[in-house]
């Protein structure tokens, strides 16, 4: 017999009889398709809301930009779940047996981000990257003399012209793309031959794919990390083409992981009202799951500050700018939104063991933790645009709400997408040891 403690603070009573069964259905419900249709329509309609703004004074620029958001924000999902999965592999645990087939449906969502980025961001880089526009050291020279450029602006662009140049970015996109798509294939596979194994449930069957999970994942993480990094300073980093910062690539990492579990413990919380999930995911596995939640929040808010002293401490006019931009005039109301929403709140509600706990409260956790992703988002991308950068007011400038309408639609469009990939395969991978435990008792503790 053991002891917990209910969300009123009773004692109640539970007798175990030993373990529980597998669920004889491991598909996903039927609730999952009537999600989706709420997320396509979420995504149609803010799509459409967005075209307003082509009508409105520069807002194709800010159309642009807020792609540029919604973008990566996808991107963040995809790579923060192709990530955490080769770390569960690596590291093993029953707390990622139950949340690897949300993971991996998130990763299949893969081709949508190589869509984006191949329909509007490197056809239209030009628009958004001085070292797009202009491309040779004659150009950036011209530039500079009419004023385009500042002589910093103009020096770093030839100074990084053999990484940051049109060419020299689509062949570094399509590897990164390439590593990914294998990577991401691979597990996918592998993971459902693995339940098909004729010899699953034996050791030999175990130790087989173990390792076999093992070497594709752990040169992978190494791999991914570095591919990602060159990834985000081509995208984002270098929308400010003169600052530098060594933890802006772990800095994005860490992002992934803060979204990825967010989305991955709202996917468990909300199909733990049905079966399979009801029965299997307990809420030992959601407490684990909340440390470490609250771990990523931690390191978020440890390598965003060492970014910031770094710059600070140094103390360099042309390293300042980067910071200058993002909190002088209206914008230090973002950037005082960003850091409360982004890390005090939610690694302050995190502290509390009853709240990692309650299914509920969890529910309203990740979904504010979600939205405080997009503001932080928007925080690093906008003020790198001069023009976002000093008319941050709602009047007269209505275009920056595209920067709600687009990333809304993006995102809408690709967690109707996650959701589907979720319904076509059973939500967990039964031949793995660490599935009997999911099957045991839950004990208070």
């Amino acid at each position: 017999m053991a002891m917990e403690h209910t969300h009123d603070g009773a004692v109640v009573a539970h007798t175990h009889h030993g373990p529980r069964t597998l669920p004889a259905t491991l598909t996903a419900p039927e609730a999952v398709l009537a999600w989706r249709m709420r997320a396509a329509i979420v995504g149609g309609v803010f799509g459409v809301l967005s075209l307003i703004f082509l009508a409105v004074p520069g807002g194709h620029g800010h159309l642009l930009r807020a792609y540029l958001m919604g973008t990566m924000t996808c991107f963040n999902f995809v790579g923060g779940a192709l990530a955490l999965l080769m770390v569960q592999y690596v590291s093993g645990g029953k707390w990622g047996l139950i949340l690897r087939r949300p993971l991996e449906a998130m990763t299949r969502t893969f081709g949508l981000v190589v869509l984006f980025v191949v329909v509007g961001i490197l056809p239209l880089m030009k628009h958004l990257y001085l070292w797009a526009r202009f491309t040779t050291p004659a150009e950036t020279l011209s530039a500079y003399k009419q004023g385009l450029l500042t002589q910093e602006e103009h020096l770093d662009i030839d100074y990084r012209h053999v990484m940051l140049s049109p060419g020299s970015v689509i062949v570094q996109t399509l590897v990164v793309f390439a590593f990914m798509g294998l990577v991401i294939y691979l597990l996918n596979s592998w993971s459902m031959q693995r339940d098909r194994d004729p010899l699953a449930g034996t050791q030999l069957s175990n130790d087989k794919w173990r390792v076999k999970f093992e070497n594709l994942s752990g040169p992978g993480i190494l791999l991914y990390v570095i591919l990602m990094t060159d990834f985000v300073i081509i995208f984002v980093k270098s929308l400010d083409i003169i600052w530098a910062s060594s933890v802006f690539g772990l800095q994005f990492l860490v992002a992934q992981g803060y979204a990825v579990l967010a989305l991955g413990i709202l996917t468990l919380i909300i199909l733990s009202r049905y079966e399979p999930i009801k029965s299997l995911f307990r809420t030992t596995e959601q407490h684990d799951m909340g440390k470490f939640l609250f771990a990523f929040v931690m390191l978020n808010i440890y390598l965003t500050f060492a970014g910031f002293l770094i710059i600070w401490s140094g103390n360099l006019p042309d390293e300042l700018t980067y910071y200058l931009k993002r909190i002088h005039g209206n914008w230090w109301w973002i950037c005082t939104l960003d850091v409360v929403c982004h890390w005090v709140i939610p690694f302050s509600i995190l502290l509390s063991r009853d709240i990692k706990r309650s299914k509920h409260k969890m529910i309203w956790v990740t979904c504010f933790m979600l939205c405080a992703r997009l503001i932080d988002m928007f925080w690093l991308i906008a003020p790198s645009f001069n023009d976002d950068m000093a008319n941050l007011h709602i009047a007269g400038n209505l275009g920056m709400f595209a920067y709600l309408t687009v990333p809304v639609s993006m995102v809408a469009l690709w967690v109707a997408y996650y959701l589907h990939n979720l319904s076509k395969r059973p939500l967990l991978n039964v031949n793995d040891p660490h599935t009997e435990e999911l099957l045991e008792p839950e004990h208070a503790h």
